[in-house]
């Protein structure tokens, strides 16, 4: 099976530089590519691959545009041909530009045939790539397998920069053992994941003492010299940020990286014990870009340019809680592991399941008296709120894919 495989990398002075044109390379091919294809589509028309990576070729040939045989080509190459995927899946006019201070600088290199790699000691390894001559990474594990393509990234605006190899282990896909018992698993802000067996699967990813830090470096970087001035929107508000705006911003991502760090780990960790303890993982199917967006403005109707409260405050509160738990990593995760195990993923609807009561099927808003307890108003039963959730879930996935319920008891499919 195909797998990834990161290392961080230490770039060279001239290499760290080359890394970033050759990104900045590879964002302006996008950009361009991109406003073609919506060009063409407004005229009713289609451009494909083949003849976007023909204009790129002969602009190569081109004095003006000469910049561009700086980069590899076949980098160049796949990101018209990622950009080419990225339309037919999801529709041209639903691809975002790549903003310079927004997108995390990428590139891959497809051929895993020419980037040969070497140990040079316990912990550090090398892989020659084209352009870029030897690069040296971090070899904190064995690559485990013949790699296929490379893809060199960095964390963020203004992190550090890694290596990724997608490798062909060479492990087959595993079948189900019907002998490990089924588990539904709601995912909440309070606690990460609740499991239907009582369980309760959680980790703090960042404490007081870091918050208040990075709050006390994000205060400084509103005071300092940013890419945009305060108060104004569009081209019009925009110049160039200071070094000591840069500076403060990567001292922020450094931080804020530890933190995804350990949420990735846990992430992962979990989705390892669930997978190879469970046969059916039962998952509610979450819209998270949906539930995670600012809420819109209300007009006052009774008074011009004001606007009514919209709870804005509360819901990005919400929203961080959302995302700091780290809802999509983990199903993901959960996905990528149990392709070793053969544990099948079943994602049922979310609704009701946090309002019905596991006992007798009742729904009502009122069960639920707070975050953490649920009481059936009709029958008395008492639980854990996101335990019962979590039962619910399990039931609506057994139903789905036909496996035994509890006992005496029948499975009830979310609405």
């Amino acid at each position: 099976m195909l797998a990834g495989r990161r290392f961080k990398i230490r770039f060279t002075p001239d290499q760290l530089a080359y890394a970033d044109r050759v990104a900045g390379t590879c964002r302006a091919v996008w950009n361009t590519g991109l406003a073609e294809r919506r060009m063409y589509r407004r005229d009713h028309k289609w451009i494909n691959y083949g003849q976007q990576c023909r204009e790129l070729a002969d602009a190569k040939t081109d004095p003006e545009f000469s910049w561009l045989a700086e980069s590899p080509g076949h980098c160049l190459q796949q990101t018209l041909r990622d950009l080419d995927q990225a339309c037919r899946d999801h529709g041209t006019w639903s691809i975002n530009f790549r903003a310079q201070r927004k997108w995390s600088p990428s590139f891959r290199f497809p051929e895993g045939s020419k980037l040969p790699v070497s140990k040079l000691s316990k912990r550090w390894g090398s892989v020659r790539i084209p352009k870029f001559g030897q690069v040296v990474f971090r070899r904190t594990r064995g690559l485990g397998g013949q790699v296929r393509s490379a893809t060199i990234t960095r964390e963020g605006v203004h992190g550090d920069w890694y290596i990724v190899f997608l490798v062909e282990d060479g492990i087959p896909p595993r079948t189900v053992d019907p002998a490990k018992p089924p588990v539904g698993i709601d995912r909440g802000v309070v606690v990460a994941l609740a499991l239907s067996d009582g369980r309760m699967l959680d980790q703090a990813f960042t404490t007081r003492a870091e918050q208040e830090s990075v709050a006390l470096l994000q205060r400084r970087a509103a005071r300092q010299q940013g890419p945009r001035v305060p108060g104004t929107r569009g081209k019009a508000g925009r110049r160039k940020p200071s070094k000591r705006w840069l500076a403060t911003q990567a001292q922020i991502n450094k931080k804020l990286a530890k933190q995804r760090r350990r949420r990735d780990d846990f992430t992962v960790k979990a989705a390892t014990e669930l997978t190879a303890q469970h046969s059916l993982i039962v998952l509610e199917k979450l819209q998270l870009p949906n539930m995670t967006k600012t809420p819109a403005a209300k007009p006052d109707p009774n008074q011009a340019g004001a606007f009514l409260p919209n709870r804005a405050a509360a819901k990005a509160g919400l929203n961080r809680a959302i995302l700091a738990k780290g809802w999509g990593k983990f199903a993901r995760a959960l996905h990528h592991k149990a392709r070793y195990t053969g544990t099948l993923i079943v994602m049922v609807p979310a609704a009701y399941t946090s309002q019905r009561c596991r006992q007798c099927g009742h729904i009502a808003k009122e069960n639920r008296e707070n975050q953490a307890d649920f009481q059936c108003i009709q029958c008395g039963h008492t639980a854990n709120a996101d335990t019962n959730a979590a039962r619910n879930i399990l039931a609506a996935g057994q139903a789905v894919t036909g496996r035994p319920t509890e006992p005496g008891r029948q499975p009830q499919i979310a609405a």
